[in-house]
């Protein structure tokens, strides 16, 4: 089965529209969405009905922090400009659509396979796996062959070996990199709605579990258009900023 891993939309629905236009060329056959489906873009209602649908038709999803922030009162340390963005955000999603992200777990573990929006040894805490000590973490604490998380905005591959050593690869866009299996992964496709790696293509990834490899995609979309509807929704300015400039 060819997989296509989707993490950190964001309410960019220029960038998942090209994602999954993208990701149908490839032959995939399912589809994996491991959080982050709202804040700081201005399509979120769009966005969490597409995820909706897919989920319908078999597709898996976890809960990330922004949808988990949405759907409960806000946070006063949360600063000025994400409590403003998630403020606004409930008041476009209806209540099926802020039920769906409240019902979403925090992990799903298919067969060899765990998904999660940020580390596995604590989803809750929603940390960040920046380097190898919390990849390390996250490998330990899912038991798991193959791990696909979200979270962090640019993509990057960890692997943990039998012995135990732990190695980081950062991808290449349309590189297909062999996984071995005795050995522990961690993907992070890089995020759809939010790329922050200074480039400002969305990016997703495709696994194949037959082959074990996975491949890494950046794809190009309007992010112009994006970033208009951000300003014109009234949304801080530094969010479309940041589509344009890719950080």
């Amino acid at each position: 089965m060819r997989l296509a891993l989707l993490t950190d939309l964001h309410a960019n629905r220029e960038a998942v529209e090209a994602c999954l236009a993208h990701a149908g060329r490839q032959r995939v056959d399912q589809y994996a969405f491991t959080g982050d489906f709202v804040g700081y873009g201005a399509d979120p209602a769009w966005v969490v009905r597409t995820v909706m649908d897919h989920v319908a038709r078999g597709a898996v999803a976890v809960q990330g922090n922004h949808d988990y922030s949405v759907t409960r009162p806000t946070r006063p340390q949360m600063h000025a400009e994400a409590r403003e963005t998630i403020e606004w955000t409930r008041g476009q999603l209806d209540p099926v659509q802020l039920a769906f992200l409240t019902e979403l777990p925090l992990t799903q573990k298919h067969g060899n396979a765990y998904f999660v929006h940020a580390s596995a040894w604590d989803p809750i805490r929603w940390e960040y796996v920046t380097g190898i000590e919390e990849a390390e973490r996250s490998l330990k604490a899912s038991r798991s062959r193959i791990v696909f998380s979200g979270h962090v905005h640019a993509p990057a591959l960890y692997r943990r070996t039998i012995e135990g050593r732990m190695g980081l690869h950062v991808p290449q866009a349309g590189q297909r990199i062999g996984l071995q299996p005795q050995h522990q992964d961690l993907v992070l496709p890089g995020a759809v709605g939010q790329p922050r790696d200074q480039n400002n293509a969305a990016c997703y990834a495709v696994f194949d579990d037959e082959a074990r490899d996975i491949t890494y995609f950046r794809v190009p979309y309007d992010h112009g258009a994006a970033a208009r509807k951000v300003i014109a929704a009234g949304l801080p300015i530094v969010f479309a900023m940041r589509l344009v400039e890719g950080i």
